[in-house]
C-alpha cells in the first residue's frame, strides 16, 4: 500500500451480500488495483447466519497491472459502501460500473480539504 502522502488514493470498501459475491467484487477490484486483500482469505459466510460484512482497502494510485478474468458474475445483489478521496472513489466507481449494474442510493458527498 502506498504511504501516508497518497492517502487519498486509498478506498475503503465495504460488502455486504453473498460471501461468494463479495469475492467475485474483491477479485475484481484486487485486479485492478493494489490491495490489503491480495493475500488474505476469501470471503466466508458468518457461521451463526447473520449478516456480515467483509472489507478491503483499494490503492487507486498503484494499479495491480492485470484486468478481470472472465466476466464476473453475482448470485444476488451486493451493497458497497466506498469511501475515500472523491478522485480515488469515482475511479473504484469506474471499474465497479464496467462489470456490475451500479445504482447510486445516496449522494455523493465531497467536501475539499484545505491545504
Amino acid at each position: 500500500m502506498s504511504g501516508t502522502g497518497d492517502a487519498p488514493a486509498q478506498v475503503s470498501v465495504e460488502l455486504s451480500g453473498g460471501a461468494d459475491d463479495a469475492g467475485s467484487v474483491f477479485s475484481l477490484l484486487g485486479a485492478a488495483f493494489a490491495s490489503d486483500r491480495a493475500d488474505g482469505p476469501a470471503p466466508r459466510a458468518a457461521e451463526s447466519g447473520g449478516p456480515t460484512v467483509w472489507s478491503g482497502v483499494f490503492d487507486t494510485a498503484r494499479p495491480a497491472g492485470g484486468g478481470p478474468s472472465g466476466s464476473p458474475s453475482l448470485n444476488g445483489p451486493v451493497t458497497a459502501s466506498v469511501q475515500g478521496g472523491y478522485v480515488a472513489v469515482d475511479r473504484v466507481v469506474t471499474v465497479l460500473s464496467a462489470a456490475f449494474t451500479v445504482p447510486r442510493r445516496a449522494p455523493l458527498r465531497a467536501t475539499r480539504r484545505r491545504t
